[in-house]
């Protein structure tokens, strides 16, 4: 709870990851991929509940194993390769609040960023608190700028990605961020069908050592890279 308000940290895992076969119960240093944000948001002391939704039975397993709670299984038609992260999170939040159970805020942690820790949560949830409650996505700073980058137009020349840069100094650009797919946070009666969490216009910005995505095999070996240097297990 912050402020008074009861705060839901909901993990989304479906079964059928296209990348990496069963990549959310994936081990990483001997822990199921999944295991890593239940464990973090379960030491975030702003966080009344840690829920998962998914359409597996083994990742259901893992994720109870690892302290959090599967009160009810997501349907396959909300489990597909097209189906939206606001239909798992709005599906959650309607069978959730059929058992009595409501929450003022809803925080999506994606179960494939696995350094993100309790800290940043917290942060994002006091930035998000302090800030008009508006949606809240976590970012990181890009390395490249695009201000460097170039695309191929259509007769074939090679022109500025963003127009009339090609001139600027490096130490004249603007810093630019990327949403890290982390942390989503939205007030729960603010939710609709038409609701984009990256369009959340609030940010907070993450370490880029903690805003890895796991979306294929090298994104692992990062990962276990990262687990050693920052002293987690």
């Amino acid at each position: 709870m912050i402020n008074g308000k009861k705060v839901l940290a909901l993990i989304p895992a479906r079964g059928g990851s296209k990348g990496i076969p069963n990549k959310n119960i994936l081990k990483i240093n001997r822990k199921p991929l999944i295991a890593y944000t239940i464990h973090e948001a379960l030491s975030c002391d702003y966080i009344d509940a840690v829920v998962v939704s998914t359409d597996s039975e083994a990742i259901a397993k893992a994720a109870t194993k690892a302290g959090a709670e599967v009160p009810f299984m997501r349907p396959e038609e909300l489990a597909g390769d097209k189906a939206k992260s606001i239909d798992a999170v709005l599906h959650a939040i309607t069978m959730l609040k059929n058992m009595g159970r409501e929450y003022d805020y809803v925080v999506l942690l994606q179960a494939t960023s696995p350094l993100r820790n309790a800290s940043d949560i917290a942060g994002a949830l006091k930035t998000f608190v302090n800030n008009g409650e508006k949606g809240l996505a976590s970012v990181s700073e890009v390395l490249e700028s695009p201000i460097l980058m170039r695309k191929f137009d259509e007769s074939g020349k090679l022109v500025n990605l963003i127009e009339g840069t090609s001139t600027m100094r490096r130490q004249d650009m603007p810093t630019f961020y990327k949403v890290n797919g982390a942390i989503y946070i939205n007030k729960v009666e603010e939710l609709t069908k038409d609701t984009s969490l990256n369009d959340n216009e609030q940010g907070y910005i993450m370490d880029r050592t903690h805003s890895v995505d796991v979306d294929d095999y090298e994104d692992i070996a990062v990962v276990n890279y990262y687990l050693g240097a920052l002293g987690r297990k």
